[in-house]
């Protein structure tokens, strides 16, 4: 049986820090986020893996709640603590909001979502928070 792959690319953008870090990371700043995110499976009887318009939607609902928001970590009370006393927009990450982890959440929550489309049998996340920086989370259904 042929395997094939699919991929499409996504854009937001949003504002973290890591408070570990010592390096720069650690004071409030922002990425423009690229998601790629790649299917592997065999063609249905359409001849397609997944219709391009589903992965869209299964991701859309992620960008619209991230999108010109910032990314905290769920131990971080003092950004917690501004973000909501200023009334600003923010969504509360479990742990550190490093590329990572960020891929690592994406690709399983993606999975959790296209689990019900039987001929796919892995997906891959890209996230690139720079030009040069990537980070990539690979399971398989």
């Amino acid at each position: 049986m042929d395997t094939f792959k699919i991929s499409k690319i996504f854009h937001w953008e949003m504002g973290h820090r890591l408070p570990f870090h010592t390096g720069g990371c650690q004071n409030v700043h922002g990425h423009s986020y690229t998601m790629r995110v790649e299917l592997e499976g065999t063609k249905n009887a359409n001849g397609m893996i997944l219709d391009y318009d589903d992965l869209k939607t299964a991701v859309k609902h992620i960008i619209d709640k991230w999108d010109h928001a910032f990314l905290v970590d769920d131990s971080d009370e003092i950004m917690k603590t501004f973000l909501k006393t200023n009334g600003l927009k923010f969504v509360v990450f479990k742990g550190n909001t490093t590329a990572e982890n960020i891929s690592h959440y994406l690709c399983e929550v993606l999975k959790n979502i296209l689990a019900s489309n039987k001929n796919l049998t892995a997906i891959e996340v890209t996230v690139k928070e720079t030009l040069t920086s990537d980070a990539i989370a690979k399971r398989n259904f």
